[in-house]
């Protein structure tokens, strides 16, 4: 079949990687002039190996457990796989070279004004601000801004930190004025601290509208100066079309962890789905409601949980949790 993919995200590259060793005739259009992704923080569980075991040669430093410091405790969140920290614009050009010996064809600067129509079949791996995904007249998903630059320490702990940021607030409330953005109010946030190895990362994701003022006191209270900063839009919701030849994969869908923000994994797992049900995207969009709907709810509400206890009432947090890596909270103690 001839197949148009709609973006050269980490999605987009790895179902062009395996749909070309298919024998399917694939071409990617990606607008940006390179395949990079600088403003990804680059923290993969072990799974990314079993989508990507070229990728092991990336791994910067390990990951074992995550410090979530609320305001009265701190919880340590021990994961059941370690964490890969790696550069995610390596990652993507690695898939790329992978997709393109395979077969494919990348075309890179090239925005496309309509969906094309001489494929098929057309995905749309486009992200957050998915063209493919406007251009049906679909539903927008909730959004959060992540903001991340860098330390020139050297860092190699075996843990992130993480501080939660309580949503709602916005700069215009924070100035005295009343305007509250209740599409993205009920999203949680927070603000991170991870090892790379040769260098320390901090960022933030959060509500669009405060994400940078919660950053910057943060920075300003710790005496901490970034360097090269960058900013992205991360989506959180479950939009897939009912259309026999077009469809959605990763962040264009929404499908990014409602703890985390992180959208690889399940990006990679949605274009697991999608390969088994190839061509029919019909059964793809069942199997995907299948398995994350159940999984989106339960994350949801754990997440929510964590929040209001953490803030709230936290003497109930436990002080040990052993945690999933990509899906479920497993156990803890207090």
């Amino acid at each position: 079949m001839r197949v148009a993919i709609i973006g050269g995200g980490i999605s987009g590259l790895y179902l062009a990687w395996k749909l070309s060793e298919k024998k399917h005739d694939i071409t990617v259009f990606e607008r940006k002039k390179e395949i990079s992704n600088n403003a990804c923080s680059g923290l993969f569980s072990q799974r990314i190996l079993e989508f990507i075991p070229e990728s092991s040669k990336l791994i910067q430093n390990r990951i074992d457990h995550v410090l979530l410091h609320f305001p009265k405790k701190t919880v340590k969140v021990k994961f059941s796989r370690d964490f890969f920290v790696m550069s995610h614009s390596e990652l993507d050009r690695l898939v790329a070279g992978l997709a393109h010996r395979a077969g494919a064809k990348i075309i890179l600067n090239s925005n496309i004004s309509s969906v094309p129509k001489e494929y098929d079949r057309v995905i749309g791996c486009d992200g957050a601000n998915s063209f493919v995904r406007k251009s049906l007249r679909l539903s927008e998903p909730k959004y959060r801004l992540g903001i991340l630059g860098f330390l020139d320490n050297p860092c190699s702990e075996n843990y992130v930190e993480t501080w939660p940021c309580k949503n709602g607030f916005t700069p215009l409330e924070i100035t005295g004025q009343k305007k509250k953005d209740k599409k993205n109010k009920s999203l949680t946030g927070f603000i991170w601290k991870i090892p790379r190895g040769k260098e320390t990362e901090y960022g933030i994701l959060a509500n669009p509208r405060e994400a940078k003022i919660l950053l910057d006191e943060f920075l300003n209270k710790n005496k901490i100066i970034l360097k090269r900063i960058e900013s992205k839009i991360v989506p959180q919701g479950f939009i897939i079309p009912s259309d026999p030849l077009i469809t959605l994969c990763g962040d264009a869908i929404g499908l990014t962890k409602s703890w985390s923000g992180g959208g690889v994994i399940w990006g990679l797992t949605a274009a697991g789905i999608l390969l088994k049900a190839f061509p029919d995207f019909l059964k793809y969009k069942k199997a995907m409601r299948r398995f994350f709907i159940p999984k989106i709810i339960l994350s949801k509400v754990a997440v929510k949980s964590v929040y209001f206890l953490g803030f709230k009432m936290p003497w109930f947090l436990l002080k040990k949790i052993r945690m999933e890596s990509d899906f479920l909270v497993k156990k803890g103690k207090r």
